[in-house]
């Protein structure tokens, strides 16, 4: 999965982060998986990266055993949709807007 925000950096910065959940498997599985998410956006973020935002590309159950040449087909493909717009819309915060109180009764 790749989530991909403007960052304000100036127009050549990019800037790349990994992260993998515990539920993946232990240390050394998702240590692996971050060292071949890590070579595959060197790779590719200098090419067809989006100037000037934030990458993160967050793991999920079967990226250590996938090819790696199926992975970079995907993140180009991620890529190139989020440089066209067609990415999902970006979620609220947490906390934000206003939430019901427990009776269903209006904030005043």
């Amino acid at each position: 999965m790749l989530l991909v925000r403007a960052a304000g950096l100036e127009p050549n910065g990019l800037r790349f982060g990994v992260t993998v959940t515990r539920k993946i498997g232990n240390a050394v599985c998702r240590n692996r998986m971050k060292r071949r998410f890590r070579a595959l956006l060197r790779d590719v973020l200098p090419h067809s990266g989006i100037a000037g935002a934030d990458h993160v590309l967050i793991g999920r159950e079967g990226g250590v055993e996938r090819d790696f040449a199926l992975l970079r087909s995907e993140l180009l493909a991620a890529l190139a949709r989020a440089t066209a717009g067609k990415g999902d819309p970006p979620r609220r915060p947490k906390g934000s807007g206003s939430k019901p109180h427990q009776n269903g009764a209006a904030r005043r």
